[in-house]
């Protein structure tokens, strides 16, 4: 009995492991010089994900890149290379803020909300960015 019921716990252990990651999801997030009107820009401004959910940043456009200037506690500093495809398993909670490095003045600017978590709110709205970017970030933090 002892043992169908330990059998029966590290069965239901390895499922439950398994299904987590079968449920994660992988967006894509395209780096654009153009998007109808707006210019440099990523096709999603704002993504709500789980946590262990992937992003990938697809360099549609050449010159763009993606570089974390705000995450929450735990997560690690992130900047990919200029015109090249990336991506980032998130698997901290919070809200991450992103630029496009060289076209950080002219609002390319992007935020990852990880498990509707909002706890470092209060962090990445003292973030100083720059020209454009300044209001587009007040709006979209105003939009959570």
């Amino acid at each position: 009995m002892f043992i169908i019921k330990s059998i029966s716990i590290a069965l239901t252990i390895i499922i439950s492991l398994f299904s987590t990651h079968a449920i994660a999801e992988n967006y894509t997030v395209k780096m654009l010089n153009k998007l109808g009107k707006e210019r440099m820009v990523y096709s999603e401004k704002v993504l709500s994900i789980k946590v262990n959910d992937e992003i990938t940043w697809k360099s549609v456009d050449k010159g763009h890149n993606v570089e974390f200037i705000g995450m929450p506690k735990g997560a690690s500093k992130y900047k990919s290379k200029i015109s090249k495809d990336a991506k980032y398993k998130f698997k901290h909670p919070g809200i991450y803020l992103y630029q496009c490095t060289p076209h950080k003045a002219m609002g390319m600017i992007g935020l990852v909300v990880v498990g509707k978590d909002k706890n470092n709110l209060d962090k990445i709205m003292k973030i100083k960015v720059y020209g454009k970017s300044k209001k587009l970030l007040k709006k979209l933090l105003k939009s959570l």
